[in-house]
């Protein structure tokens, strides 16, 4: 028997059906800030990389995944998700950017860097930390990952996160009212991923409530984020060959 939300219970607590989000890649959505401007710099200079590879690293959220869309459009490279890497896969046609290779199988990582440096085509990596220190047990793949440049992108400031906040919300067509943002913006953790899994949760929340999002509301979601498992997981990475 189904359960019944009590009188009492906000309007918005009950749950919509989803709608499925889709972030917007592009290089005009990209937000630059002093955090990530080395790591500009340098995706704007494929032609300088050592060995012709770059590793992005950085914290979860902190837009590794979005630079490599960016990358990959310009230079025409595949997208692969470093988990998903296989042992047949062919030899590249075209250069790699390949997301959280760092959790990528080592035969087949070792194998693609391979064929690209046989073929002249650069690769782009991402990762949590510097490809010099992906604990890796292949001497080769340990290796070729101490000879690629890394480049952080750093912790997000303060102004990255405000623009970001109202960003997400503006793609997702949620009503948020600027000192509501302020206000949770002063509570969230300050990293990237806390802002993107708040927006989720505003974005549920605001199409149960059927208007703008209060403030009250701002702090019921605030709450339940921090006790429960993360309501959407990130999206994944789409094999593009």
């Amino acid at each position: 028997m189904p359960t019944t939300l009590p009188r009492s219970a906000p309007r918005w607590r009950q749950l919509p059906l989803p709608f499925a989000y889709a972030p917007h890649l592009t290089a005009a959505d990209f937000l630059p800030a002093p955090s990530n401007a080395a790591a500009l710099a340098w995706l704007a200079r494929t032609e300088a990389w050592p060995q012709r590879r770059l590793a992005l690293w950085g914290q979860e959220g902190s837009g590794k995944t979005h630079l490599l869309h960016v990358w990959a459009a310009r230079c025409g490279a595949a997208l692969l998700p470093g988990p998903g890497l296989r042992a047949s896969a062919t030899a590249p046609d075209r250069p790699l950017a390949i997301d959280d290779a760092d959790a990528a199988p080592e035969h087949p990582l070792l194998h693609l860097l391979n064929a690209a440096a046989e073929g002249g085509f650069a690769v782009l990596l991402a990762g949590r930390g510097p490809a010099a220190r992906w604990p890796v047990a292949l001497p080769d793949l340990a290796s070729r990952l101490r000879a690629t440049a890394a480049v952080e992108i750093g912790p997000a400031e303060e102004s990255l996160l405000r623009a970001l906040l109202a960003r997400l919300l503006a793609e997702r067509q949620v009503a948020v009212p600027e000192a509501v943002q302020s206000w949770l913006l002063a509570r969230l953790p300050r990293t990237p991923a806390a802002v993107r899994e708040a927006a989720a949760r505003l974005d549920r929340a605001a199409l149960a409530a059927g208007g703008a999002v209060t403030r009250s509301i701002a702090a019921v979601v605030l709450d339940e984020a921090a006790e429960e498992p993360p309501a959407e997981p990130p999206p994944s990475l789409p094999l593009l060959l």
